[in-house]
C-alpha cells in the first residue's frame, strides 16, 4: 500500500462521471449486473441508442434508472433497497432463478465496488476483516466469478490517501484473479496476470504520478 503525499493538480471524477465512463464502454446487448453502492449510479448513465438490460441480484431483469422524485414505488427496489424502475419487457422473479442467472455465465459484465483489488484481479470487497465488522458478501462471490468480465468501480484512494489497488490483498477475497478493469475517479486500468495495464486518467493527472499514487507499475 502507498500513502499519497502528491499535491493534486488534476481534478477528480465526480461519482456521476464516474459512472458515466463505466457505461461507455457497456457494449450494445450486453446483459449486466450492478452491485450496491457506487455501482447503481450506471443505470442513470447508460448511452442511448444502445440495448443494455440490467440485472439486479434480487430478480429482476431489465430494470431501468432510478424513478422520478415522487414516483418512487417501493415493491421494486434493487438489491441495495433503492427504487428502480422497471423498462418495456422486463421481468421480477424469484431470488433462486436470479442467482442461477448470475452462477451459470449469463452475465456479460457486473460491476462491483472494492475495497481492495490486486494488480493481477483478485477482489476483496466483502470484509476488511476488523473485530466486529458485520460479513456482507452477499452475491459478490457469485457475481464475480459467475460473469463473463468483472469491473470494479471505486475511489482510487482511501480517506486516508492509501492506494486501494494493491500488489497483494490484505483483506479476505471474494474471487481470485476475476477482475479484468478497475473504473476509479482518477484512471481506467485493466488488471492483467502481469499486473496493470493503463486505459486512461483524468486530465492532469501523469503516468508517473499516478504509480507514485498506487505504489506498482503501471504498463503504458
Amino acid at each position: 500500500m502507498t500513502m499519497s503525499t502528491t499535491t493534486a493538480t488534476y481534478q477528480r471524477r465526480t461519482k456521476d462521471q464516474l459512472a458515466a465512463r463505466v457505461a461507455q464502454d457497456i457494449f450494445d446487448g450486453a446483459v449486466v449486473n450492478l452491485g450496491i453502492g457506487q455501482p447503481t449510479l450506471v443505470a442513470n448513465h447508460l448511452p442511448a441508442g444502445r440495448e443494455i438490460v440490467l440485472q439486479s441480484e434480487n430478480g429482476i431483469l431489465g430494470m431501468g434508472p432510478a424513478p422520478a422524485a415522487g414516483s418512487e414505488d417501493y415493491d421494486l427496489i434493487n438489491a441495495g433497497k433503492q427504487p428502480v424502475t422497471l423498462l418495456a419487457g422486463g421481468s421480477f422473479f424469484h431470488h433462486a432463478d436470479s442467482f442461477a442467472m448470475m452462477r451459470g455465465g449469463h452475465l456479460d459484465i457486473c460491476v462491483l465496488g472494492a475495497f481492495q483489488v490486486s494488480a493481477t484481479g483478485d477482489l476483496a470487497n466483502w470484509s476488511t476483516g476488523e473485530e466486529g465488522a458485520i460479513p456482507a458478501v452477499g452475491g459478490a462471490m457469485d457475481l464475480a466469478i459467475g460473469a463473463k468480465q468483472t469491473w470494479v468501480m471505486m475511489d482510487l484512494l482511501t480517506k486516508a490517501g492509501v492506494s486501494k489497488i494493491v500488489k497483494e490483498c490484505s483483506y479476505p477475497l471474494t474471487g481470485i484473479g476475476c477482475v479484468k478493469r478497475v473504473y476509479s475517479d482518477l484512471a481506467t486500468l485493466e488488471c492483467t496476470p502481469d499486473g496493470l495495464k493503463l486505459i486512461d486518467t483524468v486530465d492532469g493527472l501523469t503516468h508517473a504520478e499516478l504509480e507514485t499514487l498506487i505504489g506498482l507499475p503501471i504498463a503504458a
